[in-house]
């Protein structure tokens, strides 16, 4: 393992550094930006070659299914030559039982882009956090260890590795439920550490990760800090991944892999760690539930979740059928 954990099965590489750089450049290029002159009047299917769906908050409707209509939709495109990619914050194993529902093979970018792996497990690539990294950020983040989660890309106990579960428990209730087949205690965390993790997370009430992310932004570390945001549920988790990993970054790894431009990739998302994915998409679409932060972005706004959001971006680029344009909250 190399000292920037980064595992590349494939001749595929980029520095650190210049990753930075790239992912800045996408969150940039984002900002304002307007509706791309091939959706105005629709796009052919043939210009479109890869869509990119986050799964919480746009691929899962409130009640953690997908609809019908949005299944239709993305077997459609699928039948008509159009890549489908999975690009989410959960981890491989959590997100592969939502793929399989799709009912046709494709990969999954998980983990806010540290692991990009197929169906059958074959990995592409891997961007780990150095343990070295890790256990620094441990000890910065000393108040908030009660609410850490460290990932590692395994399977069985000890993928994720947590003290232990009173400061967790009211806020991811329902996913320490479907994980606990995975979860290890170990006190303390650092004993944890004798190879790299995927990343480390921090969950709690909105207002206590702000606290947080404050910390991780004066800290100084070569580390990349991700959040996802659900004030309904007044949840946030903040992911601290290596330097220079983020869903855009991955999205764009895989495009140029493919040989596809990104004038050629759709990206649907509705959180903030969908950021960097939806700027560097010729074709972004927010969907209706995102915040008004990130819907005054200037991407093409699709309906909400819970309206097969995912189905009506894609007949717009496909069929040039005309989204309702969702009233502000």
């Amino acid at each position: 393992m190399g000292r920037c954990g980064s595992d590349v099965l494939t001749p595929w590489t980029v520095a650190p550094m210049v990753a930075r750089i790239r992912v800045l450049s996408f969150a940039t290029q984002g900002r304002g930006s307007t509706l791309h002159p091939m959706l105005e009047s629709g796009v052919a299917a043939n210009h479109l070659r890869l869509i990119a769906i986050d799964i919480d908050g746009t691929l899962l409707n409130p009640q953690f299914q997908i609809s019908d209509t949005d299944l239709a939709a993305l077997r459609r495109a699928h039948g008509q030559g159009i890549e489908v990619i999975l690009v989410t914050g959960r981890r491989h194993a959590f997100a592969l039982p939502i793929a399989q529902q799709l009912g046709f093979d494709l990969w999954l970018i998980s983990s806010n882009g540290a692991i990009t792996r197929s169906l059958v497990g074959e990995t592409f690539h891997r961007d780990l956090l150095p343990h070295t990294t890790c256990r620094d950020l441990i000890q910065v983040m000393q108040e908030f260890r009660g609410q850490t989660v460290l990932t590692f890309d395994s399977d069985g106990p000890g993928t994720i590795v947590i003290e232990h579960l009173q400061l967790l428990e009211g806020s991811i209730q329902r996913w320490l439920e479907k994980n606990m087949q995975y979860i290890q205690f170990v006190v303390p965390l650092e004993k944890a550490l004798t190879t790299d993790p995927v990343q480390a997370m921090f969950c709690g009430p909105v207002a206590h990760m702000q606290q947080a992310l404050a910390v991780l932004g004066g800290c100084g570390l070569p580390i990349t800090v991700l959040r996802t945001e659900y004030p309904g549920r007044d949840l946030s988790i903040v992911d601290v991944l290596n330097a220079g990993c983020s869903k855009g970054h991955a999205l764009e790894r895989w495009a140029d892999y493919r040989g596809i431009t990104r004038e050629q990739v759709m990206a649907v998302g509705d959180n903030y760690n969908d950021i960097e994915m939806l700027a560097f998409a010729g074709q972004p679409f927010i969907m209706g539930n995102a915040s008004q932060e990130l819907r005054d972005r200037g991407w093409t706004l699709t309906r909400s979740n819970a309206e097969s959001g995912v189905a009506a971006a894609i007949e717009l680029v496909l069929d040039g059928k005309a989204l309702e344009r969702m009233a502000a909250k």
